[in-house]
């Protein structure tokens, strides 16, 4: 190092003693040493910057040294030292087979001994006995060690044994702690094949060569690579290597040193390059005489035949011709759905159906024509129901099935209420906004106008002062107090009126009782007559302002509020009565959308969440459990097999035998019967004559088996009242078994419970069962976050289903155009590969139903639809292998549900074909109520509701009734024979995983 100035400024990294004389410099190396890229040799923890990782193998390192077996340092490294296995783990691997039942004096070992006892103890000498060959190459002897062990608890005494009575610690010596062992104590080149080499202290320490041999050297190993590359390549271009190496067998000499023992001298290295070419020289020298048959070589090959003999060493051959291309790999399943090659002649999938009037197959008629529903509704259908289902506590409502819900938006009676159509909406905007008592009404949702209101404040404020100002900290939001709530309902009606005046009288609507807009009449649960309807209204109006949400708001406005009718409530409620299904679903899919944001939504995600790391802490244990459980079965049976006698009991044989003799004694008695026959229509029956003294044979031979019997349980008795020693072992044995395997089956019982609980509370998202070879996706909607058939204290859930069909949705855009329409060379390409267009091949494969866009759904609603779905997956493709095997985990509960589906609509179809007279009225002073048969959907009532609140969402707060509390408890519970569920803590709720633990 040159001489530095003392007045020279210096940086220094003390980490790697590094001085640096430029500032930049050492920045840019400390920038390097910064960075997450390094990583810890000993633990092999990465992303680390250097810091970190050099004091991570500083504290690993000594970790090592402490716990590692000092017996085994010494003959492990000198194992190791020079070794040419490449990768970590198969030296780890190597070196742990070997050693696993191999041991040194001082190590600290358990003596197993012949009666089973197990004594502690320490190896002070161990002895090898080499292994005997006999002259026919065969082993007499295997090769084994002796060892003395000092034992611990009987100082006086010493075991000798062999490897096989003698165990370690598992932790003393394990594969983790000897990779950590060897990537601490060894390093190595990095040139490809280089050794292993021990580190120079330890190598010092333990006295290990350390000199590396000459043939593991940089050149010579390079030298040898390319030598056998060159042979390698002569043998792949030569035509006559086949022929030629059917007669010669050239020597070839192995560089790579067989242990520590043996060396391969440069000497001896070129004496065998001698003698292979004195080898290869004779034997072509014989194919003009007698050392090569005749026959074998061509004339054309004869001239191309040559030796090189200018290269040292080995010699190329070479010949005419050019080398066969290897024969392609075969194809290793699964692999991406579309290569799988198309089958010809096989059942096309089953056809689908669809809910919507719209059908994508033209020509085909769709099972829903007669329903109104538009294609692009039935994802809103479905996104709302799921919702509903899922949070149903939330919005303390019963669960209802997909049919029943369907039905109740396309319920247009003006006469009589739909509890399930109202009961949804009021539950649903009930989380929007606070009672007027909690909170003084707070606002649960963020209100786009408001968030308007305050951007155009502060920008006037920062318009109008030219000195700036600092950032304001957040404030609480308009809506806390009554001023600002005024300001922003001013504002509101003021934007809303510039926005819709050419299309709606929505906000009119909203504002038709002045001062009393839609906050004020949700804060006050003003939900009584159809004024639901006029608050969604003013919900729908305030967010025509969004981008998000003004065209679905607008189209529905434009028919509750039209501009040639009143701004009146009654206006929004006549005319809701006469919307659209499709609109209807739009209003509570604008509105399950909105709830989402609630707190109340959020915090019972939160808590599932919370829920499910719980569940599976507890699946854990039991599965651990469940597995000791199994070992001491284990055990216990070996200990049963030994303690059990080998001949068994004849007794239930003998049993067997008696009841066989018992019937046979019977039948002649059946016969007695039969023996009177009647000779003639006219004459009466005669007795024919029977054997003479059957009866007192029969009862003779019945009471000496009753004797036999008598005194067979007599010697078992006497037997059993004296049971020698190993018969009350066995006994004992025979327990303990009945127990392990009774603690066996509750683990088990345990862990599908929890499998259930883990199933009802994952809710965040809808899981998709699978995608099949085109890209369309498959639902099951029971499969997560809900009871396979709803709540069991619904009112419905007498129809024992949810929703009971396997929806398919089609690709989306993104997989549509990247793997199904594809550019005309693409389809060209896979057309020339396969025979058949992308697109072709799915028109073909698919049947006569389609799905093209994310937009259409389809579904499957019978068994045999199903089994023939699965059947047509093909396990050859990585998405419907995945498919398949959901498919069938799930078949069995799909079909009893699809079952129950069937049973339930063919029910109430049975029940509204009955009813042929003319619909029941009964009137009273302010509504008329008509006769719910015929209809599914008016049988649903809020149980949840009346239980938990007194009253359903619809009907205004009214104080507690005397016995509603008494009734609430008796009300009966429906049971879910497939549902094993824990203790609930909320009255008069039946016992679900879900229920029992959230209460809002």
């Amino acid at each position: 190092m040159a001489a530095v100035s003392h007045s020279l400024q210096i940086w220094i990294i003390e980490a790697t003693e590094e001085v640096f004389t430029n500032y930049n410099d050492y920045l840019a190396r400390m920038d390097y040493y910064n960075q997450k890229r390094f990583i810890c040799e000993i633990t092999g923890h990465s992303g680390m910057d250097f810091f970190t990782a050099q004091q991570s193998e500083s504290e690993a390192s000594h970790e090592v040294d402490d716990s590692f077996p000092d017996s085994l340092r010494d003959p492990i490294l000198r194992k190791v030292q020079f070794s040419t296995i490449s990768r970590i783990d198969s030296l780890v691997d190597h070196v742990f087979e070997e050693f696993k039942q191999d041991f040194y004096p001082g190590e600290i070992v358990t003596v197993i001994l012949d009666d089973g006892n197990r004594l502690n103890g320490t190896i002070r000498e161990k002895t090898k006995f080499p292994e005997l060959v006999r002259p026919d190459g065969t082993i007499e002897r295997k090769a084994f060690a002796r060892y003395f062990v000092s034992l611990t608890s009987r100082p006086d005494e010493e075991a000798l044994v062999d490897g096989d009575h003698l165990v370690r610690d598992r932790k003393t010596f394990t594969k983790q702690m000897l990779r950590s062992f060897l990537k601490n104590s060894l390093n190595r080149e990095s040139w490809l094949g280089a050794p292993w080499q021990v580190k120079d202290k330890l190598a010092t320490q333990y006295r290990i060569n350390a000199q590396v041999p000459d043939e593991l050297h940089y050149d010579k190993q390079k030298a040898q690579n390319q030598l056998t590359r060159t042979m390698k390549k002569a043998e792949a271009n030569g035509s006559l290597l086949n022929s030629f190496s059917q007669y010669s067998h050239p020597p070839l000499v192995e560089l790579r040193p067989k242990g520590h023992r043996g060396k391969v001298t440069q000497h001896d290295i070129e004496i065998a390059r001698r003698q292979q070419y004195m080898h290869i020289h004779q034997t072509l020298s014989g194919t003009q005489s007698t050392g090569f048959p005749q026959g074998v070589l061509s004339p054309s090959d004869q001239q191309y035949f040559h030796i090189i003999n200018s290269h040292p060493g080995y010699h190329v051959i070479a010949s005419k011709g050019q080398p066969k291309p290897p024969p392609l790999p075969p194809v290793k399943y699964p692999i991406e759905d579309l290569e799988v090659p198309p089958v010809r002649n096989v059942a096309p999938r089953p056809a689908m159906k669809y809910l919507s009037e719209d059908c994508p197959c033209p020509g085909r008629i769709s099972e829903g024509a007669s329903t109104g529903i538009q294609m692009e509704s039935v994802g809103a259908l479905l996104e709302t129901w799921d919702t509903l289902n899922v949070y149903c506590e939330v919005f303390v409502l019963d669960s209802f099935t997909f049919d029943d819900y369907v039905e109740a938006l396309q319920f247009t009676t003006e006469d009589v209420n739909c509890e399930l159509l109202v009961e949804i909406h009021c539950a649903v905007l009930k989380k929007l906004v606070n009672h007027e008592k909690d909170l003084n009404g707070q606002v649960q949702i963020t209100l786009p106008l408001a968030l308007l209101e305050e951007t155009d404040d502060e920008s006037t404020r920062h318009g109008s002062s030219s000195e700036p100002t600092p950032t304001p900290e957040p404030e609480i939001k308009p809506r806390t107090t009554r001023s600002s709530i005024a300001k922003t309902e001013a504002a509101e009606l003021k934007a809303q009126v510039a926005i819709d005046a050419k299309l709606h009288r929505g906000a009119e609507i909203d504002q038709c009782v002045k001062g009393y807009n839609w906050r004020y009449r949700l804060r006050k649960r003003d939900f009584c007559n159809g004024r639901w309807i006029v608050i969604v209204v003013g919900l729908l109006s305030l967010y025509t302002a969004t981008s998000r949400f003004r065209k679905i708001c607008d189209e529905v406005l434009i028919e509750l509020a039209p501009l040639n009718m009143e701004a009146t409530e009654e206006t929004a409620i006549s005319q809701y009565t006469k919307l659209d299904i499709n609109l209807r679903v739009k209003i509570l899919q604008f509105l399950c959308m909105l709830s989402l944001e609630t707190q109340a939504i959020r915090g019972y995600m939160e808590d599932c969440t919370l829920q499910m790391t719980q569940f599976r802490k507890e699946k854990v244990e039991a599965q651990r459990t469940r597995k000791a459980a199994l070992e001491e079965l284990k055990i216990l049976h070996e200990e049963r097999k030994t303690l059990q006698p080998e001949a068994t009991s004849p007794v239930p044989q003998i049993e067997q035998l008696e009841e066989m003799e018992d019937l046979k004694m019977e039948e002649p008695d059946e016969d007695e019967d039969e023996d009177v026959v009647m000779e003639s229509e006219d004459e009466e029956p005669v007795q024919q004559r029977s054997l003479r003294r059957a009866n007192d044979r029969a009862a003779e031979r019945k009471r000496k088996l009753e004797e036999e019997r008598e005194r067979k349980e007599k010697a078992e008795a006497d037997k059993a009242k004296k049971p020698t020693k190993q018969a009350r072992k066995l006994e004992k044995v025979l327990k303990k078994i009945d127990g392990v395997m009774e603690r066996i089956k509750d683990c088990e019982e345990e862990v599908a419970v929890l499998d259930n609980d883990l199933r009802e509370s994952d809710c965040p998202r809808t899981r998709v069962l699978g995608k099949d070879r085109f890209w369309n996706r498959y639902y099951w909607f029971e499969r997560n976050a809900m009871p396979y058939a709803g709540l069991p204290s619904s009112s419905t859930a007498d129809a024992g289903y949810a929703n009971a069909c396997l929806w398919i949705q089609g690709p989306d855009k993104i997989e549509r155009e990247g793997f199904i329409e594809l550019r005309e060379e693409e389809q060209a390409k896979y057309r020339s590969a396969f025979g058949i267009g992308v697109t072709d091949r799915k028109m073909i494969e698919e049947g006569q139903t389609h799905t093209f866009t994310a937009y259409e759904w389809a579904y499957y609603d019978d068994p045999d639809q199903l089994d023939q779905l699965i059947a047509w997956l093909d396990i050859r493709g990585e998405r419907e292998i995945k498919l398949r095997k959901e498919l069938q985990a799930q078949r069995n509960k799909i079909n009893v549900h699809m079952e129950k589906r069937k049973k339930y609509l063919a029910r109430h179809d049975k029940e509204k074909s009955e009813s042929a007279e003319p619909v029941t009225r009964i009137s009273t002073r302010t509504k008329t109520y008509v006769d719910p048969i015929g209809r599914r959907c008016m049988n649903w009532k809020n149980t949840t509701a009346r239980a938990e609140l007194g009253h359903i969402h619809s009907e205004p707060e009214r104080g507690p009734k005397k016995g509603v509390a008494r009734i609430a408890n008796k009300k009966t519970i429906v049971e879910d024979e497939g549902r094993q569920t824990r203790a609930s803590n909320r009255p008069g709720k039946p016992l679900t995983r879900q229920g029992s633990r959230y209460n809002f």
